[in-house]
């Protein structure tokens, strides 16, 4: 059963989000399924996502969400764990990835500002799985002032993450940028409206061939 599937026949907890997310959600996510996979939400909302994740990724799964209001503890139904914390603070996610381990899926669905999509990707990204996939929801909001964005503004995430194109491609750049962690670990980013995701993974080889091969 498809995820949107599981969605319109979903009889739980709320669930808020935009339709055209859940074809970005199994284009990035289905190779977790039925798989002894971690996923971390941040922002739990309703619940209902928690309760979708589960439902989708299977009963090997493990599913933590994060948020900063302390009755979303009601949430929890083994294997849903809800820690409360903020998404800015490392303290926080140190603790987390010491009781649940490096995840391997984060979706960032939290208070969507500039400054914590930015501090819980820093932190988060390098700690994941080497093949795990980071997801920010929301990213409209980079365009709106009240969350800190503006069109081309400096600091938001947007902005962030076209700095992250130049790192991904910093091999191509004759010196004039470093490589980084993020350019050794990163596989690709993709781009779509209102979501940026990053896939990890083993950074490409830089080697060219030719076909048909003789000799």
């Amino acid at each position: 059963m498809t995820l949107w599937a599981n969605v319109t026949d979903h009889a739980g907890r709320p669930i808020h989000k935009w339709d055209h997310y859940f074809p970005i959600y199994e284009r990035h996510f289905s190779r977790f399924v039925g798989r002894p996979a971690l996923l971390v939400e941040i922002g739990c909302g309703e619940g209902g996502s928690l309760q979708m994740w589960r439902k989708y990724l299977g009963p090997l799964a493990r599913i933590v969400g994060v948020d900063v209001r302390e009755d979303c503890k009601a949430f929890e139904q083994d294997p849903v764990f809800v820690r409360i914390g903020s998404q800015s603070d490392p303290a926080f996610w140190s603790r987390l990835l010491h009781e649940f381990g490096p995840p391997d899926i984060v979706v960032d669905d939290g208070s969507h500002t500039m400054g914590d999509q930015i501090a819980s990707f820093r932190y988060l990204y390098h700690a994941m799985d080497r093949h795990g996939v980071y997801l920010v929801e929301d990213t409209h909001t980079s365009y709106w002032d009240e969350y800190g964005g503006g069109l081309r503004r400096e600091g938001s995430f947007i902005e962030f993450c076209k700095a992250l194109i130049d790192e991904l491609n910093a091999d191509h750049a004759r010196g004039a940028l470093e490589p980084t962690p993020f350019t050794r670990q990163t596989l690709s980013m993709h781009v779509y409206d209102s979501v940026v995701a990053f896939e990890k993974g083993p950074g490409t080889r830089k080697k060219g061939s030719i076909w048909p091969q003789h000799g």
